[in-house]
């Protein structure tokens, strides 16, 4: 099995439990993040590690949305969240390495939660920016390394458990990721100890 079937049949399992686990750190530690994040989107959309749709409620009404995951059980939640909101949503299955976008297909391109379990985030982020149209925005939202050295050993300790089970990371940085493709940082948040990291990027138009 390779390393990518073994993430995907991973994700499908957790599907059964994931919108009950994210319930207990939105309301703890990830506050409005969700809502933050999908209130800066507008035009055609695509949310990245869109997972069971948890974001769908939040979206404007206006806008074209398209979601990618790599997991069918995690889309399969997400279709029926679609289906009760009565929200339009084009799913799709696919990996964030590899978009499978033309370039410049996007005014705004979201992801929360997302970037800490994707095995290569400079990749992705990469991807992102590539299918972004000029003058196009990419939203981030995740939690983060701490503010404090202490905050961080903690991190690294919870690491060599929860990367080789899960493949979850605490202590990436989206953010430089992004001011190394080049996008233009507009708005950026960054609470609980540091903990969690919101931002807001532009494309060169």
């Amino acid at each position: 099995m390779t390393k990518a079937q073994r993430w995907t049949r991973y994700w499908d399992r957790k599907s059964a439990t994931y919108d009950a686990e994210m319930g207990f750190w939105d309301r703890r530690l990830f506050g409005d993040s969700r809502q933050w994040a999908c209130g800066q989107a507008s035009g055609a959309v695509l949310e990245v590690a869109v997972g069971t749709g948890l974001n769908l409620p939040w979206y404007p009404a206006g806008v074209t949305l398209t979601g990618l995951d790599l997991s069918s059980g995690m889309l399969g939640v997400a279709r029926e969240r679609a289906r009760q909101l009565g929200r339009d949503v084009t799913l799709q299955q696919g990996s964030a390495h590899e978009l499978p976008f033309p370039d410049a297909s996007f005014d705004t391109v979201v992801c929360t939660f997302g970037l800490c379990a994707i095995p290569d985030p400079a990749a992705a982020v990469a991807e992102m920016a590539r299918v972004l149209r000029p003058g196009g925005r990419l939203v981030l939202v995740d939690h983060v390394a701490g503010s404090s050295r202490l905050v961080r050993a903690a991190q690294w300790l919870v690491e060599l458990a929860s990367v080789p089970l899960a493949g979850e990371h605490f202590r990436r940085r989206p953010l430089e990721l992004v001011e190394a493709l080049g996008l233009t940082v507009e708005r950026r948040e960054r609470f609980k100890l540091g903990l969690v990291e919101r931002l807001v990027a532009r494309k060169a138009g």
